[in-house]
């Protein structure tokens, strides 16, 4: 039986994207910088930890942050022994550094073509979407129309959302238009509709999509955003390595965000959760469900958007190390013939500047009963990553070179 596990650690850039200046990110690296912080935390103060991945690094993740960036951590991983991954770092050829140009080129499908975006000015949506919202909805009129984080517009217009029923609509530099309301005083389903008409809205602007995302609380220093959120994404715009595994071997299992990243095109199941842990835990139930040829896709959407965007250095570094964690409860359930990925749709670097997204490489980490450890070729698009799995499957994509990482 032969699966494919793939670990979509969502911004967990390793530095070293050589077009990283034209995005204004040169120097970025999310690894390497979260590394730096807990040393020299631990350097300051011996009681505090270091950032330690002793199962991350012992299928290659310091190796290929260090092939990435030609530097060496500030501290060890730690990495056990003895090496068990194949292992190296894969550039983004798509020309945004966003969320669906990184997982549609992972699957074979590099985004050449431009995102329409929204300016950086007050009132940067087009008048035509605002009233379309407005009609849509039978909305008293909106609240935000700016760039702005989520966590922080909530604290700004939270409250002002629940005394007037306006919903906060914002985007930020991704081709983007997300809408938070209370899920209680305005109605999750309500929101829900709400993004549905904004999804059709935007489309003659070319805009990648279109986020829900509900809140609960009664005050600004209580607002919390809610697992309920949800994505309306265009689809891919030709198939992908999900589509060719639900049309000729067997099923795709989505868990978190993934199934709204594809449109829900090819989904076999969807698996809802909240958090690092609740999204492992579905991973796991997804391995006991998913038959031969199958793929389990998981994207941990915590490292971008609770720690990368809110620069949240430590709740980062404390992520990794819960995966790392638990990653021996994975590995003790492969079973001969799963092939493993451990990657990254796109850097976030909690240190940098700004609350966006930055352009890095990312780790192409493989491991399983019967890979082969060792390094690998650098990838010149993450499409080689979506080749590798899908020859493991016996499929294969229009993009992207193969490389043997099993026996």
């Amino acid at each position: 039986m032969k699966r494919c596990i793939i670990l979509m650690l969502d911004s967990f850039g390793i530095g070293g994207a050589p077009d990283a200046a034209k995005f204004g990110d040169a120097g970025a690296d999310t690894l390497g910088h979260i590394a730096q912080w807990f040393a020299k935390g631990h350097a300051e103060d011996a009681a505090k930890p270091l950032l330690k991945l002793p199962y991350l690094a012992q299928v290659g993740l310091e190796l290929a942050h260090e092939a990435s960036t030609g530097k060496k951590l500030a501290a060890s991983l730690n990495a056990a022994e003895p090496l068990k991954g194949a292992y190296t770092y894969a550039r983004e050829i798509s020309s945004g550094k966003d969320t669906l140009s990184g997982h549609w080129e992972m699957a074979g499908v590099p985004v050449k073509f431009d995102w329409g975006y929204f300016p950086n000015v007050p009132h940067c949506f087009p008048k035509d979407i605002i009233d379309g919202l407005i009609q849509a909805g039978n909305l008293p009129g909106v609240l935000g129309e700016k760039h702005a984080s989520g966590t922080v517009i909530l604290k700004e217009l939270g409250e002002e959302n629940i005394r007037t029923g306006k919903p906060i609509v914002y985007t930020s530099a991704d081709s983007v238009l997300q809408i938070a309301a209370h899920e209680e005083h305005f109605g999750l389903d309500r929101l829900y509709a709400l993004c549905q008409a904004a999804y059709q809205l935007v489309q003659p602007y070319h805009i990648a999509r279109v986020i829900a995302r509900p809140f609960v609380g009664e005050t600004a220093d209580t607002f919390v955003r809610t697992g309920n959120r949800h994505d309306y994404a265009v689809p891919a715009p030709e198939p992908t390595l999900v589509d060719a595994v639900y049309e000729q071997a067997g099923g795709v299992y989505a868990i978190g965000k993934i199934a709204d990243i594809f449109a829900h095109r090819g989904i076999t199941k969807a698996y809802k959760a909240t958090g690092l842990d609740a999204l492992f835990d579905a991973t796991l139930q997804a391995m006991d469900d998913a038959g031969d040829r199958s793929l389990v896709f998981t994207n941990f959407v915590d490292f971008d958007s609770t720690y990368g965007h809110r620069r949240n250095v430590e709740g980062y570094g404390e992520g990794l190390m819960l995966i790392d964690r638990r990653l021996p409860e994975l590995w003790a359930k492969l079973q001969p013939g799963d092939l493993v990925l451990v990657t990254a749709d796109h850097g976030c670097d909690p240190t940098w500047t700004g609350s966006d997204h930055t352009r890095e490489h990312v780790p192409a980490l493989f491991f399983g009963p019967e890979v082969l450890p060792g390094a690998l070729k650098p990838m010149e698009t993450y499409s080689d990553m979506g080749q590798i799995l899908a020859q493991h499957l016996g499929l294969t994509l229009k993009r992207g070179t193969a490389q043997k990482v099993v026996k």
